[in-house]
């Protein structure tokens, strides 16, 4: 069988999607050695080394342009060039993020979509990207063949949002990477910490791009509420967004500075030591399609508090400690009980870890490569 793939985002993103593309690559080229994978990605900045090694059944060509000009092309003009152009006939095409080309008529094809987030909470994205989604990704469900969810929260709204029938959607999960387990290292720990610039502090960590569906005004202020008398520091690590300003503003509003710390984008292999010298990971976000960084900070051993919107208590199952995030009371109320018990971060880590393990990218690939062999002989 051949399958035809767009990777743009593993080499473009270096967090979310990206990373979800470079994960379910690593884990079919290592699961899957007869059926022949045609990638292809436009990018003019590429990030260096992001495509895993492939064995010779996956080919990787790399487009002369920037990806904004297939957009427009395809999405925009509506130009009709298939993509078998660029992939050559393939017995299945899959699209992993949001969107499907043109491709010749009887080619199958897998489209995933993530989230709905930009439909659920417009604030999410920004004005311009969220008007292309909103024409774009419900056009493109339509056509698919198949559609992958990360979640039954995101195939639940796939279904009353666009009316998609629940036999054309496959939640497909996410997994946990083999890297993401607890760092005992003082000394990863100290580097990690000097090179993010977290000083000695305990601190409760909040890890997610800097924008309004993240909820990071509200863990300030609970985080203000009950911590600020205490040694602990919040971590908020990610990349700024869109719409962060307000965060910066509360946090000098409230006379933080010296306690509420923006490392930036960490980079991968920090990220284990990162979660595991956490002693709280707190995730309150307003929607989530899957939220990876509670199992990744379950599987290195922190105890996790994540918000009940979807689709996190799906994800985090009962290893949690649960809170509506829009009760900023609840919130502050969890993480001081966290911090004053001990025994109970001590139940969270063990089933932390044994609800992680659950989730697995081999398992994902597995799954995947069945639905790609189901579509692509039965189409």
């Amino acid at each position: 069988m051949r399958i035809g793939l767009e990777v743009t985002a593993a080499v473009r993103q270096r967090g979310g999607i990206g990373r979800y593309v470079r994960e379910l690559l690593r884990a079919l080229a290592a699961l899957d050695s007869e059926n022949a994978y045609n990638l292809f990605y436009a990018a003019d900045n590429c990030i260096a080394g992001a495509l895993p090694a492939l064995p010779a059944n996956f080919r990787a060509r790399r487009l002369p342009f920037h990806d904004i000009w297939l957009a427009r092309v395809w999405q925009r003009l509506h130009v009709p060039l298939p993509v078998e152009i660029i992939t050559g006939r393939v017995d299945v095409y899959h699209s992993p993020d949001f969107t499907l080309p043109p491709t010749l008529g009887r080619t199958p094809t897998l489209l995933t979509v993530h989230d709905l987030s930009f439909a659920r909470h417009p604030s999410s994205a920004a004005p311009g990207l969220r008007g292309y989604l909103d024409v774009m990704v419900p056009r493109s469900v339509r056509r698919a063949t198949h559609v992958l969810a990360d979640s039954q929260a995101t195939k639940d709204d796939l279904m009353a949002l666009y009316g998609t029938p629940a036999a054309k959607i496959t939640v497909l999960y996410a997994g946990v990477a083999a890297g993401f387990q607890p760092v005992d290292d003082p000394g990863v720990h100290a580097a990690v910490r000097g090179r993010y610039g977290l000083g000695e502090r305990p601190y409760v960590l909040s890890i997610g791009t800097l924008q309004p569906r993240k909820n990071h005004a509200r863990l300030i202020e609970a985080f203000d509420r009950v911590l600020r008398d205490s040694e602990y520091n919040l971590v908020l690590a990610g990349g700024e967004g869109w719409l962060y300003d307000e965060v910066y503003a509360q946090v000098a509003a409230r006379g933080l500075p010296e306690r509420v710390l923006f490392p930036g984008f960490v980079a991968e292999d920090d990220l284990p030591a990162l979660y595991s010298s956490a002693a709280i990971m707190a995730f309150p976000s307003l929607y989530e399609g899957f939220g990876l960084p509670v199992l990744e900070a379950m599987a290195c051993g922190a105890p996790v508090l994540a918000s009940t919107a979807p689709c996190l208590p799906e994800v985090a199952g009962d290893a949690a400690l649960l809170i509506d995030p829009r009760d900023v009371g609840a919130m502050a109320a969890t993480i001081e009980k966290l911090v004053n018990q001990p025994e109970l971060r001590h139940a969270l880590r063990a089933k932390g870890l044994a609800r992680a393990a659950q989730f697995r990218w081999e398992n994902s690939a597995a799954h995947l490569l069945r639905i790609y062999r189901e579509i692509g002989e039965h189409p």
